[in-house]
């Protein structure tokens, strides 16, 4: 059927009128402030990560960016308010280790993290440490290995709860050694402290940020870092890896954004975090945290977002770990 010319060209300006205002859209962004969900409470890793950043996004972008903390649920309430968020840049997730594991740990979400988060930038690996009590008596990882299989159930496994990355690790190194130790979780890494510090548990894999300065005064002992190489941060202490081949747990971190946020707004997004990134007070805080700085392209990051979701969830079912 052959429309007639008035009506084609109504219909042809209807097709065109949306792509239009999108692009219009993007040029203009952003026209109000910026909110970053954070799904865990202020002083945390992923928190600290985000009010570091904010200033200087909030100069760049011409507009305020400002930290929201919406915790519970493992990071599952933060995450599913992004994904239900309009997919205009305006609502960001600030994307950590739980988005990654939780797809396993969860029988059902309301949500498909590698369909609904759009991947805008990766921003930085924090690498767990492997520390323990002074208790106990070993002082490297093969030593721990050799005492904890003659003495197995013996030794306690804190945690900051069921998920977390610090669990996670625990799990991983479990898996590569064949070694048993009870898992004890806490609400937060900072609940489980005062325990290990007191012995009451003997062993826990914490961000290096979290543990370094226990570690410095001698309160806890660090076994092995958990990287690919040796950390600045504590350049005396040896990789796990170095005693356990191909051990690697870190707390990656990273933007999203809801699913359909136009690809200039990602664009926008990403070459602004990468710029923050490379600022020299930014880098040299993160760095001193004992992070390893990643940036990059959109697309890098999508493909962390698959890689590390296969990685934690072989571990969540070799250890038939249930959400709580």
């Amino acid at each position: 059927m052959k429309l007639p010319r008035r009506r084609f060209l109504h219909l042809a300006a209807g097709a065109a009128f949306p792509a239009v205002s999108r692009i219009a859209q993007a040029q203009a962004y952003p026209t109000r402030p910026v909110r970053v969900i954070v799904g865990f409470a202020p002083g945390g890793a992923p928190d600290i990560v985000a009010r570091l950043l904010g200033p200087t996004l909030s100069e760049r972008l011409g507009q305020s960016v400002y930290v929201e903390n919406r915790t519970g649920a493992g990071s599952n309430i933060a995450t599913e308010a992004v994904v239900n968020a309009e997919p205009d840049g305006y609502t960001l997730l600030l994307v950590s280790p739980p988005n990654f594991v939780n797809a396993a740990l969860y029988e059902k979400l309301n949500y498909n993290f590698i369909r609904d988060i759009a991947p805008v930038v990766a921003l930085i690996r924090v690498p767990n440490v492997m520390e323990v009590n002074p208790s106990v008596p070993a002082k490297s990882v093969p030593e721990f290995v050799a005492y904890a299989k003659v003495n197995p159930d013996k030794l306690n496994m804190a945690s900051g709860g069921i998920g977390t990355s610090v669990h996670m690790a625990g799990e991983l190194f479990k898996m590569m050694t064949g070694v048993r130790m009870p898992h004890v979780p806490y609400r937060g890494v900072g609940a489980a402290y005062p325990d290990l510090l007191a012995g009451q548990v003997q062993v826990m894999f914490d961000s290096t940020p979290g543990s370094i300065e226990f570690i410095r005064s001698g309160r806890l002992r660090a076994l092995g870092l958990a990287a690919v190489t040796r950390s600045p941060v504590l350049p005396d202490l040896p990789t796990i890896a170095e005693f356990v081949p191909g051990y690697e747990s870190s707390a990656l971190h990273g933007v999203g954004a809801p699913r359909n946020t136009p690809p200039e707004i990602i664009e926008r997004l990403n070459t602004e975090f990468n710029a923050a990134l490379s600022e020299p007070m930014i880098k040299a805080r993160l760095i001193d945290m004992g992070a390893t700085l990643l940036g990059g392209t959109p697309a890098e990051f999508g493909k962390l977002f698959v890689d590390e979701t296969e990685k934690w969830g072989r571990v969540v079912k070799f250890a038939g770990i249930k959400a709580s």
